[in-house]
Parts: C-alpha cells; sequence; structure tokens
C-alpha cells in the first residue's frame, strides 16, 4: 500500500474509532512501528490528526471520545495506575472519586479495602464500590450526564462543599505543556475545582495519551495536585515543573 493510500485509511479508521495505539495500526497494516510512528508525524503536521504518546486520535478541543472508546483505551496503562494509587490509600480513610474511565478503574482497585468512606459524583464508581459491603458509598446529587454516568452541576457543588475528605482521586483529559489541567466540560471542570479545594490529599490519575492533549476547558495547573500517577515519563517541560513544584510522579 502506497503512503498517500496508507494517510487516507488511517484517517478513515481513526473517524470510525476515535482513537487508535500505534500497535493497533502496525497490526492492520502491517507495516513496521516506524513507517506507522512516520505516518502519524507527518498527519500530525498537516493537521489532521492529534498525536498522543502511544497512538492518534482526529480529537477536537470540543469534544471527548464517546465513552466506550474511553474505557477501552490504555486499559492496561489505568490498571496499573489504579493499583499503585490504591496502594496509598489506607484502611478507613475519606475520599472523593471523580468522574473518568481511570477512576472507575480506581474504584476496581479498592474493593479489598475496609472502612473507606467516599464521595463521589461517579454512578459507575457508586456502583462498582457497593460490592464492598465494609465500604459507605455517599453518591453527590446533580444532573446525570446520560453518555458516562457523571453527575454534574451546581447542586453538584454544593453537595461535595459539605465535606473534608483525606483523599481526592481525579482524573483530566489533557495536560498542557505548560502544566495546564484540561477538559471538556465546564461543569464538571468546577466540580474537579471543588474537589481540589476540600481534599487534604490530591492524586491525578493520567495515563500518558494525556501528555499533550487539547482539550477547551481549563482547570487550573498541575501544580495544585498533590501526585501525579502515570504510565510513563512525563514531557520534559512537565517533568521539571513537577519537581520545581515538588509534586511526586510516580510511574506505574
Amino acid at each position: 500500500m502506497k503512503q498517500l493510500e496508507r494517510h487516507s485509511q488511517i484517517i478513515k479508521h481513526l473517524g470510525e474509532h476515535g482513537f487508535l495505539s500505534t500497535e493497533e495500526l502496525v497490526n492492520y497494516f502491517g507495516v513496521s512501528s516506524q513507517t506507522i510512528r512516520r505516518d502519524l508525524n507527518d498527519l500530525a503536521a498537516q493537521h489532521r490528526i492529534q498525536r498522543h504518546h502511544g497512538g492518534a486520535s482526529l480529537q477536537t478541543s470540543t469534544e471527548n471520545d464517546p465513552y466506550p472508546n474511553r474505557k477501552m483505551a490504555y486499559l492496561q496503562a489505568k490498571n496499573r495506575i489504579a493499583q499503585a494509587i490504591a496502594e496509598q490509600i489506607p484502611h478507613g480513610a475519606s475520599l472523593f472519586i471523580d468522574i473518568g474511565t481511570t477512576a472507575e478503574a480506581v474504584a476496581q482497585a479498592l474493593l479489598e479495602h475496609k472502612g473507606l468512606r467516599i464521595v463521589t459524583n461517579n454512578i459507575n464508581v457508586a456502583s462498582t464500590l457497593l460490592k464492598n459491603e465494609d465500604c459507605m458509598v455517599i453518591l453527590a446529587g446533580g444532573e446525570v450526564r446520560h453518555r458516562d454516568g457523571g453527575i454534574i452541576g451546581e447542586a453538584t457543588r454544593d453537595f461535595i462543599q459539605q465535606f473534608r475528605m483525606d483523599y481526592g482521586i481525579l482524573g483530566i483529559s489533557g495536560i498542557d505543556e505548560d502544566g495546564s489541567l484540561l477538559d471538556f466540560d465546564y461543569h464538571e471542570v468546577r466540580v474537579k475545582q471543588t474537589i481540589i479545594a476540600n481534599a487534604r490529599h490530591t492524586f491525578l490519575a493520567a495515563d500518558a495519551s494525556k501528555f499533550g492533549r487539547n482539550a477547551m476547558v481549563n482547570m487550573g495547573n498541575i501544580t495544585q495536585i498533590g501526585a501525579l500517577y502515570t504510565d510513563a515519563e512525563p514531557p520534559k517541560k512537565i517533568s521539571e515543573l513537577l519537581k520545581a513544584s515538588h509534586i511526586e510522579c510516580h510511574l506505574c
């Protein structure tokens, strides 16, 4: 297959799937990983795709990938991140768990913990943790998003502000090179900010695809969180920012 034809096929498949890893593209086209990386770099230079660590998407800054795609993307990395975070949560702790597929993986990793008290605005997190009979789950009120079971809005913020918890577990859609934490929904961002303000320790769970990913709403800066849990070394500028701000970076 000629390069131009392969480029056209890559665009087509990204349009169908939202995100594809480099490995998936290598297997589909039967070419080397170097060839696919070169193709993706060329398409990114032409502003036809968005390049991520380990893959690419047609993602814009205004709309997130469909929930089923996000749920399956980087599944092993999310599970490693979730397990590393769960190991830092002691029995009997209180915590916020927010919207996002990585946050949902954290809930799964906490199923063996004892005596947890959890406030969440994520129906999927609540459903998972109900399997742990030794865990008290408090579900925030507000508007339920049909696409992913997230609960958002002013009522959600007001509810969360009633609590002061030991830990806040947050996901994010994108991390800009200057450390800006980016997301797609203004209402969701306001809830995340409220969690940060009301948690003694904040853990950001973000796989490597989030580095350099664009989204239109600025939640704040990575210097506001207590620790970053990810699966690959962050880009140089972000690593320098974390070190300068004395923020731990855990590679899972």
